[in-house]
């Protein structure tokens, strides 16, 4: 059943209100993450991801949209922040060369959970129902619960080891400091008073909110690039589905098809014969396989089957909006050559919108690793965009197979995806790493909260139509995601790039140059 624009809102709104919360939390959340550590976090938002789909699945079940908007808050409120906690972590155990093939490795299993999510959930719905699909994501959810404490187990065994050995390598350097130098009787006591200061020390250095002042200009550049640039890919990927029937495999049958009987069910139980349609010239239509078929103008028909959701089924006009599929009067007696062709092509567009997820799980890794070897981190952030402007370009004006923009779509996804979040910790100081985190997720969810509401508006302003404005908006997103990287590209080799070196250091003659233009001294941004 194509959306009304009731439903196109409510659904977008689905999306925005997992996003509203993470506008103010994952800031909140990565300063708790840098302050009670990451393990604790990962096993507080994965309880939240846990209620909230189960809130949405109960919602879905019994068809309350008040029940299904709540759940998809309160999943929003671990949703994001556990991808921080996540962050924060893997750059806590990830360092120089390392971290961008761990996010990318992260970042890979993720999207698979994605490619299974978009071409398993439709044939459960077609086959079972809506409602069974997310009763699975509830145990999926309640499975990374259980991987959050084992997560958190590792983690606790791995630092005490670390800090064991640590401990072990300080005694064995003051054993030797001692013996090579007997002589300086205060040696154990000065000790002991540096232990003191480190104490005071490492409070008065404890994150706080206010520390986001020392951010420079390199990580609003990266901030500015995440928000617009994950603008036109996630929001995108929202509406897939919807796309890809309304530009290829669901179109909308010509205007001078007509059935032969325009008031009878066209294929089912309740049909004897045929109800063949044809165009003016006497030919059968529609043709092609990805059309939809025709559905009756009007229908009055009263319930004769139990099974039957409804006891009158009138419609004078009856649009696509009336036709539910998972009602067996529709599915079985009426409209059964709609339903099926509807069924199959939705799955067919779940798979179809896979791809970019499946491209960006097999190559995340492997790019992670080319960006450890290589660098040219702001130059991958320049070119991802640019990929993605003709991408929406091919989507907006061409009605070829979305095939190949899909794959660009997704090598774009991974490039970003692979430069993007291992820069963050090359731009701010380390005890900051999850404030930035969380600060950098806050900014792309104030883009995730308002593009699917924006789109939303596009769609019921065009007649339920995606393309091309839809499109149009997010070609305007990438060619600014371009312009940002330039700018990121310019200020890098400004501070001694950072971000384009293999190392992510600055080049000696920069490094002051560098520091003098990210902060003063009393930690305010310069530039």
């Amino acid at each position: 059943m194509p959306p009304t624009n009731k439903f196109e809102v409510r659904f977008n709104l689905l999306y925005s209100l997992y996003s509203l919360p993470n506008v103010i939390l994952p800031f909140f959340g990565g300063n708790i993450v840098d302050r009670i550590g990451s393990p604790i976090c990962l096993i507080v938002f994965a309880a939240l991801g846990f209620l909230g789909q189960l809130l949405f699945a109960i919602g879905t079940s019994v068809k309350s949209w008040a029940i299904m908007l709540i759940g998809r808050f309160v999943y929003g409120l671990g949703g994001e922040s556990i991808c921080v906690a996540q962050s924060a972590l893997l750059s806590q155990w990830f360092e120089g060369r390392e971290i961008a093939l761990s996010f990318g490795v992260a970042l890979s299993v993720s999207r698979l959970g994605s490619v299974f999510n978009n071409m398993i959930s439709p044939a459960i719905a077609n086959s079972g129902s809506t409602p069974l699909a997310l009763w699975i994501g509830v145990i999926v959810n309640t499975i990374t619960v259980f991987l959050a404490f084992i997560i958190a187990g590792v983690d606790k065994k791995a630092t005490a080891k670390c800090s064991e050995d640590n401990q072990t390598t300080a005694l064995l350097t003051e054993a030797l400091l001692e013996e090579e130098e007997e002589h300086q009787v205060d040696g154990p006591l000065h000790i002991e008073a540096t232990g003191s200061s480190d104490e005071d020390s490492e409070e008065s250095n404890a994150p706080h909110l206010s520390d986001v002042k020392k951010f420079g200009s390199m990580f609003w550049l990266l901030s500015l690039s995440c928000l617009v640039v994950y603008g036109c890919v996630l929001p995108f990927n929202n509406i897939a589905s919807g796309v890809l029937l309304e530009r290829n495999y669901f179109k909308v049958p010509p205007d001078d098809c007509h059935l032969s009987f325009p008031d009878q069910c066209t294929s089912g139980t309740l049909v004897n014969g045929t109800n063949p349609s044809s165009d003016s010239n006497g030919n059968l239509c529609p043709s092609g396989k990805c059309t939809a078929p025709l559905l009756p103008t009007s229908i009055n028909i009263t319930r004769t089957d139990s099974s039957w959701k409804r006891e009158e089924y009138i419609y004078d006009p009856l649009t696509a909006t009336h036709v539910d599929c998972g009602d067996p009067f529709w599915a079985d007696a009426c409209t059964k050559d709609y339903c099926d062709a509807q069924n199959h092509a939705t799955e067919k567009a779940g798979r179809i919108m896979s791809i970019p997820y499946f491209i960006s799980a097999a190559l995340s890794p492997l790019l992670g690793h080319v960006v450890d070897k290589i660098g040219c981190r702001a130059v991958i952030a320049s070119l991802a965009p640019l990929m993605l402007m003709f991408v929406h370009i091919a989507m907006a004006v061409s009605r070829s197979s979305p095939v190949l923009p899909l794959i660009g779509q997704g090598i774009a996804y991974s490039l970003f995806a692979a430069v993007l979040w291992p820069s963050v910790p090359l731009v701010v100081e380390k005890k900051l790493t999850g404030t930035a985190f969380g600060f950098i997720t806050v900014i792309q969810n104030i883009g995730l909260v308002l593009f699917p509401l924006i789109i939303a508006a596009i769609y019921n302003h065009d007649g339920n139509h995606y393309i091309p404005n839809v499109e149009y908006l997010f070609i305007s997103c990438s060619v600014f995601g371009v312009l940002v990287g330039f700018a990121l590209c310019f200020m890098d080799w400004k501070t001694g790039n950072r971000l384009n070196n293999a190392s992510g250091e600055a080049t000696e003659d920069n490094v002051q140059q560098y520091s003098s233009i990210v902060t003063t001294d009393d930690g305010s941004c310069i530039m």
